[in-house]
């Protein structure tokens, strides 16, 4: 059964064990970031965590780590919990292949209880705001979910995006935003203000879980994020009208802020800890002025913690990084056989691939890179046989180390593009990338001396499949 709101995801991690209630005074900072960044550190079954006992707040309701271990990827996606890493990404596969769905448009949104316009409309009056990192600038907003449409093109529901973008808080009722040139929300605003105006937002949070998988996956320009989202779930996603912006929203967050990114307008925002493990510096952003406010009763804060991986971010934009590669990979190349695209958003990508013929493999490693996400964040990508299973690091090393010829196998590719918060790239946005062949050469590629691979014994996987279960028993 899919969720419809935050709190129901709530409620059923609880039932499963995955949610711990500190119920111990603590303080904003820094207990609850460092409470968050601990947490992944439990392993793969690592709870939610939620505080409602903060020192010097009064009502003050946080949640963390809601998608920070497989266990909580596999519930949000109404999989039993022990569901394993690659079997996720394989329904994630099989979900998408039923997108698109289409969402279900409902009234009296969960969101619409209590309202603050104009300059009533102040966020320090509806949310209990912390800083994640020591090094942080400010307050950030980094788990919320952005809605914004094509100004040249309103009416165009493929051309609508829902996306998650760092949102330090400026003031009362000013946030600064960055939007990374490859995403869409960045075409949004350069249409905008090459048309002279504003473009309007609605910044939703505390989403029920799968609006957040589907806001930090890297869609094409006009696939539909909550179309997805009902692909994902096997249910329509409920979606209401944000009522000044008129922007679809869903109907189950816990808060909705409306307004505008002002044409032209830009703030210093930064420094921030990034996905990456490192802070990126302060630069010219652009700014959002908030003219509404709408919320529930007592509403959840959601919070993401970034920081040196594993952190809860990784678990969010793993699986969902993998699939959209996959499948555009296989429009071009049916001979690709997995993609692994779960370090740091894709920065580094592992594909196992049939090969039709020599240099196959490093065209393969070309098309990842002219990919709409490889194009703004692959930097290396590893190509592996079909039989190596790219999931599985000890058999990508093995092939590094048997099938990889420095002289012939490494192909650097000058000045291409890479999102600013890169921390490799010495220019920031451009950075030389890396196409690594791990494959064994195929005609009329002769190089290397492969004799007759070892394969695993015929009677293997009869024998793993009978020692879990001994194993189970004892």
């Amino acid at each position: 059964m899919p969720y419809d709101d935050f709190r129901g995801f709530l409620q059923a991690l609880r039932q499963e064990g995955q949610l711990l209630h500190i119920t111990d005074e603590v303080m904003p900072e820094p207990d609850i970031a460092a409470a968050a960044n601990a947490a992944p550190r439990l392993g793969d079954h690592a709870p939610a965590l939620y505080f409602d006992n903060v020192k010097g707040f009064t009502d003050a309701r946080i949640a963390l780590n809601v998608h920070g271990s497989w266990a909580n990827h596999a519930l949000a996606l109404g999989l039993p919990k022990e569901t394993g890493t690659k079997e996720q990404v394989e329904e994630f596969i099989r979900r998408w292949d039923t997108f698109p769905v289409a969402p279900e448009w409902r009234e009296n949104p969960l969101w619409a209880e209590n309202t603050l316009e104009g300059e009533d409309a102040d966020i320090f009056r509806v949310l209990p705001l912390i800083r994640l990192n020591d090094g942080d600038g400010g307050f950030y907003l980094d788990k919320a979910a952005v809605v914004s449409k094509d100004p040249a093109d309103p009416g165009n529901s493929g051309k609508q995006n829902v996306g998650i973008y760092r949102i330090e808080v400026k003031g009362r009722r000013t946030l600064a935003i960055q939007p990374v040139p490859m995403h869409d929300i960045a075409q949004h605003l350069h249409t905008a203000e090459e048309r002279g105006e504003d473009l309007p937002v609605a910044i939703t949070l505390g989403n029920e879980p799968v609006i957040s998988i589907v806001a930090s996956t890297p869609m094409e320009y006009e696939q539909n994020e909550y179309e997805l989202a009902g692909a994902l779930r096997g249910a329509p996603a409920p979606l209401a009208r944000a009522p000044l912006t008129g922007l679809p929203v869903p109907w189950g967050s816990e808060v909705v802020i409306e307004g505008v990114i002002e044409g032209r307008k830009r703030e210093i925002e930064g420094p921030f800890g990034e996905f990456t493990g490192h802070y990126s510096g302060g630069r010219n952003m652009p700014v959002i002025r908030v003219d509404r406010i709408s919320y529930r009763t007592d509403p959840v804060f959601e919070h993401l913690y970034l920081g040196m991986p594993w952190t809860e971010v990784d678990y969010l934009i793993a699986a969902n990084t993998c699939v959209p590669l996959y499948k555009q990979l296989r429009r071009d190349f049916p001979e690709v056989q997995a993609v692994n695209a779960m370090y740091t958003h894709g920065l580094v990508v592992i594909v196992s691939t049939k090969k039709r013929y020599g240099g196959f493999a490093k065209a393969v490693g070309m098309r990842v890179l002219t990919t709409p996400h490889g194009l703004g964040y692959t930097a290396t990508v590893i190509v592996v046989d079909e039989d190596v299973d790219p999931f599985n690091l000890p058999q990508v090393m093995w092939a590094l180390s048997t099938k990889m010829n420095p002289a012939g196998d490494l192909v650097q590719i000058p000045n291409l593009p890479v999102l600013e918060l890169a921390p490799q790239a010495v220019t920031p946005g451009i950075t030389d990338k890396l196409i690594i062949d791990a494959t064994t050469p195929v005609a009329p590629d002769s190089r290397g001396n492969y004799g007759t691979q070892v394969r695993d014994l015929p009677e293997a996987g009869e024998w793993l499949a009978r020692l879990r279960k001994l194993a189970g028993t004892r």
